[in-house]
Order: structure tokens, then C-alpha cells, then sequence
């Protein structure tokens, strides 16, 4: 029964992992999608919020997740608030940076801006 359960368990966990740390496929401009972190945000995403979860694998607590947003596909005009732990994509321009509690991608990165708010001009 034990070996049955663990068993269960390694599986459970392995899908968990494979479903925080693929790809979003699919996803409807604007769409937020969870990850793990250190799956690397695909073209024309931002990362959005920062976090922590068990299910990324690791015990010391850090962020390992993070919540991306699609914005391909935005009309121009659209403003949406981002961290600056990625490059946003052209046809955006940065309107302000300021610091966010949610954008904490790094232990100890003390209180510099780290967040923007983004507006698509093209």
C-alpha cells in the first residue's frame, strides 16, 4: 500500500510540475498564466506577480513561481502593470516604474523600483 501511494504521490507531483512549468498554449490576449520560475517567459508575455510554491521544488521559500500575462494581441492604448524581471515586447513603452511587494523575483532585492506600468502605442 505504501509503495502504491508514493508511487501516486511521485506521479501527482511530476504532473503538477510538467503543468506549472509548460509553455501556455493558446492563450487569449491578456490571458495570466502560472509557471514555474525558472521557465523562461515566452515573446510577447510579462511576468506579473511573483510567488512561492511547493510545487516548483524547492525548500528554502524564495520565489520559484511567477504569473505571466499575454499581451499579444492588446489594442493599442491597453495599459497593464508589469514587473521589470523581463523585457516587454515592442510596440510597448514603459509609462512609469515604481516598487511592488507582488514583483519580488529575488531574496533580499531590497526597495528599488522593480514594476512597471506599460502602454501598447503600436
Amino acid at each position: 500500500m505504501t509503495r502504491s501511494r508514493t508511487t501516486a504521490m511521485a506521479l501527482a507531483g511530476a504532473a503538477a510540475m510538467f503543468a506549472l512549468s509548460a509553455a501556455p498554449a493558446q492563450a487569449a490576449p491578456g490571458d495570466v498564466t502560472t509557471t514555474c520560475a525558472n521557465t523562461a517567459t515566452p515573446a510577447g508575455y510579462v511576468d506579473v506577480s511573483w510567488g512561492y510554491s511547493a510545487s516548483c521544488g524547492t525548500q528554502n521559500f524564495s520565489p520559484n513561481i511567477k504569473q505571466i500575462k499575454q499581451l499579444t494581441g492588446l489594442p493599442i492604448g491597453t495599459v497593464v502593470q508589469a514587473c521589470g524581471s523581463t523585457y516587454y515586447p515592442a510596440g510597448w513603452v514603459q509609462t512609469s516604474s515604481y516598487y511592488s511587494n507582488s514583483c519580488v523575483a529575488f531574496p533580499n532585492s531590497g526597495f528599488n523600483n522593480n514594476a512597471w506600468t506599460l502602454k501598447r502605442v503600436s
